[in-house]
């Protein structure tokens, strides 16, 4: 699957991406992302394999001018009901992220705005939801610009990394979501 907008293509990753890849993953930013942290260009071409059957649901964000690969965008279909083995996977939890060079552009809003796009229109999503960081103030800025609502702050929610002193360092993380039938409504008025 291909997504294209005005200035990106958003695509399977392919094993030729790792070098643009670990430019962004050795040192991940947001603290949401440590897990995802890349040591070494080999790290990358490994995870770029892996990558590759993943065809529906991970996109690499690649500008349309050059084909260099500038971030990521994913989610997972999760059933509405956890317990339910019979009801629908019609909600996602997407994750973006955007090499530092490129922030500030626009490009993770043209991204997202196609991919959610994509999973409400050809994956029958019903709901999308997101986490961020509270201290991320640009996550929620283009959560709030998708036209999603916020929905809470979990205190102390969440530990992705280590305080100086070896103890978990708990984030306040935020939630926001947004509804098909909420969406649909918003690009009516475009």
């Amino acid at each position: 699957m291909v997504i294209e907008t005005a200035r990106l293509i958003l695509r399977p990753f392919l094993e030729s991406d790792a070098t643009d890849v670990f430019e962004y993953l050795q040192q991940p930013e947001p603290n949401c992302f440590a897990c995802m942290k890349l040591d070494t260009l080999e790290d990358a071409r490994k995870e770029m394999k892996r990558r590759m059957g993943e065809t529906e649901y991970c996109f690499a964000i690649v500008l349309k001018e050059t084909g260099k690969v500038i971030g990521e965008i994913d989610s997972t279909p999760e059933r509405n009901e956890p317990e339910d083995d019979g009801s629908p996977f019609d909600t996602f939890s997407p994750c973006w992220m955007l090499n530092a060079a490129y922030q500030g552009k626009g490009y993770a809003y043209e991204a997202a705005y196609a991919f959610f796009d994509y999973l409400f229109r050809e994956k029958n999503a019903r709901r999308i939801y997101a986490y961020t960081e509270e201290s991320n103030l640009r996550s929620q800025k283009l959560c709030e610009r998708l036209g999603m609502r916020y929905e809470g702050l979990f205190v102390e929610f969440i530990s992705f990394v280590d305080n100086p002193d070896g103890t978990p360092h708990y984030e306040n993380t935020v939630q926001y979501a947004i509804l098909k039938k909420e969406w649909v409504a918003k690009a009516a008025k475009k």
